[in-house]
């Protein structure tokens, strides 16, 4: 059974609504090529947000440079992530996915910063959009 989200749409609307590059990652789990995300080098003040529903996932107080090719942040908005494991390609990860509705965000890894979490949310430039701070 699926899990149902505060946000449905059809396959349709999230293709209507979205580019073909964001429809790839948000809905069928691609992923992005590293180093190459507009937010991979990106510092400004302010909020990240679902690119499909626009709700809040991480602060920029919580971003920093893992090296890794992609955005990396230490720790999520709480409650607006959901955690599922993932098996694919060979390797047990963990998959993060927008809890508002089910738009495939990236990983989350525990090999972050351990003087803060310890955790690298591993995040596709293309599922998130940036709202500077005001």
């Amino acid at each position: 059974m699926d899990k149902k989200y505060s946000v449905e749409k059809s396959e349709a609307e999230w293709k209507s609504q979205l580019t073909d590059e964001e429809y790839r990652i948000l809905r069928k789990k691609g992923t992005e090529y590293p180093h190459t995300g507009k937010y991979n080098i990106h510092s400004e003040d302010g909020s990240y947000h679902c690119r499909a529903c626009d709700a809040k996932l991480f602060e920029s107080e919580h971003k920093f440079d893992s090296g890794c090719g992609w955005p990396s942040f230490d720790q999520a908005v709480e409650g607006a992530i959901e955690y599922i494991r993932d098996n694919t390609h060979g390797m047990i990860r963990t998959e993060t996915v927008c809890a508002n509705c089910g738009g495939h965000l990236g990983h989350v890894f525990d090999d972050g910063p351990r003087d803060t979490t310890g955790q690298r949310y591993c995040i596709n430039s293309v599922s998130i959009d940036f709202d500077p701070e005001k």
